[in-house]
């Protein structure tokens, strides 16, 4: 679990924000002079994960900057994932975690996928309601004229940091109380049997819109992977169309590709790859 460290010793705080060797690199901007002293003591050891920066007033006035340049600095840092920033409480270093990878040949959801990589799924509801569907759900589910929806919206963490925004959209004719969903939305279809064996996902990357920047913990404009999932049942029926936000800055989607075999015609000779 995340939780924020302890304040930087006073000590310390002189030596990493020192004025002296922030003059010194003259020849950079000011926003990337700081960029460089923070993420220095970072992957120095100086600072250790989870220990609360100074505030944004105390850096400009050891330095002798703005508070823009300061926040600017610290927005470019955040992005990175080197920081991190709670609201109301301040700039963490961030806790330091391998990216990751999420095979695109597998159908699994985000509980199995974090708790196979020892992580602790947690999700916060933001909406979970019965609805009519919008004209493109209802095309997308090939629903009739009348038939409602559950939508199913959350932001997905691990071990307490947001990773995903999920807005999952289910014909009622599979699941018809959004409150029976806890944990894993396909748990519960899989107890409803309507659990989904294939799915077809198009995914692009996307500037984080302010909402979702917000609830994600990262600068608005932020690089994201947005996802539509569409997941089918045996008998070809549409259960499951998912949108979702990814941080761009934790996950890696993988494909494994192969070579076609090439077929060969009577008299032609063998196909061969440069």
């Amino acid at each position: 679990m995340v939780t924020e460290g302890g304040a930087i010793a006073a000590g310390v705080i002189g030596a990493i924000f020192d004025k002296a060797q922030f003059d010194a690199k003259a020849i950079m901007p000011l926003y990337l002079r700081l960029q460089h002293m923070i993420r220095e003591a970072v992957t120095s050891g100086i600072l250790h994960e989870l220990e609360a920066l100074p505030g944004e007033r105390e850096m400009a006035e050891m330095l002798g900057i703005s508070r823009v340049t300061v926040r600017k600095a610290l927005a470019d840092l955040v992005s990175e994932g080197v920081l991190v920033q709670r609201r109301g409480s301040g700039t963490f270093v961030s806790q330091q975690r391998g990216r990751i990878e999420q095979p695109l040949s597998r159908l699994t959801s985000f509980t199995q996928d974090m708790r196979s990589r020892g992580l602790s799924a947690e999700s916060q509801w933001l909406e979970r309601s019965i609805a009519l569907p919008t004209p493109q759900e209802a095309m997308v589910l090939g629903l009739s004229p009348g038939a409602e929806v559950c939508r199913l919206h959350r932001l997905r963490r691990a071990d307490g940091v947001p990773m995903a925004i999920e807005l999952a959209v289910v014909p009622r004719q599979f699941l018809p109380d959004p409150e029976i969903v806890g944990a894993s939305l396909y748990a519960a279809l899989d107890e409803l049997g309507a659990r989904p064996i294939r799915a077809l996902q198009r995914l692009h990357a996307i500037s984080l819109p302010e909402y979702e920047a917000g609830l994600l913990q990262v600068p608005v404009g932020s690089a994201t992977l947005f996802i539509e999932r569409v997941s089918y049942l045996p008998d070809g029926r549409t259960v499951e169309f998912t949108q979702s936000h990814y941080r761009g800055d934790t996950y890696d989607f993988v494909a494994e590709l192969y070579v076609m075999p090439t077929t060969q015609r009577p008299g032609q000779k063998e196909a061969r790859e440069d």
